[in-house]
């Protein structure tokens, strides 16, 4: 994992234009090209498709989009800074969906990843997701945090303690949630 670093003092239309690059080279790479090897492969070993009407499909990966895309901007906007650990934001964002939830754009992208999958009747899709999920959740997870943690300390801590990374919150984080 490339080292964290903040991104540089710019103007939010900068932060948001680099955000909407990071955001097309990464739907491109993981949600284009591995999803059609993926497919390609599963062709090729024969691998039966399920059937799933592709509105529910498609559904799952506009929501998903917009949720991604939302989450991306605001941290542009708020957190002065992008996505990218590369660029990593300024300032700690617990606005928009980051009330609700700790990485909406995790969850954003293994949605789409499983919009993907519905859409195509894919099983390698599923392991797709799954590996994703274990992989963000057990390794880029820990250093993303201990990143935020560090930068940010008891307001990170404070926010990790009340907003769950997988499971949305009911109720939207305010900063002084007991609970």
């Amino acid at each position: 994992m490339p080292p964290f670093r903040v991104a540089p003092e710019a103007t939010s239309g900068r932060y948001v234009t680099w955000t909407l690059l990071q955001t097309a080279f990464f739907w491109s790479l993981f949600l284009g090209v591995i999803p059609a090897g993926i497919l390609s492969i599963e062709h090729l070993l024969g691998w039966p498709a399920y059937a799933v009407p592709r509105v529910i499909a498609l559904m799952v990966f506009l929501l998903c989009s917009a949720l991604g895309l939302t989450s991306g901007v605001i941290m542009a906007i708020r957190g002065r800074g992008t996505p990218l650990p590369l660029m990593s934001p300024r300032r700690l964002v617990v606005i928009g969906p980051y009330r609700y939830i700790r990485n909406p754009m995790a969850v954003a992208g293994l949605g789409q990843a499983l919009a993907i999958g519905l859409w195509f009747g894919s099983w390698g899709m599923w392991l797709y997701v799954v590996t994703g999920f274990l992989v963000w959740n057990g390794w880029v997870r820990q250093k993303e945090e201990a990143d935020l943690e560090l930068r940010f300390g008891d307001a990170f801590r404070h926010y990790r303690a009340h907003v769950h990374c997988w499971i949305p919150r009911w109720t939207p984080y305010r900063g002084d949630d007991a609970g």
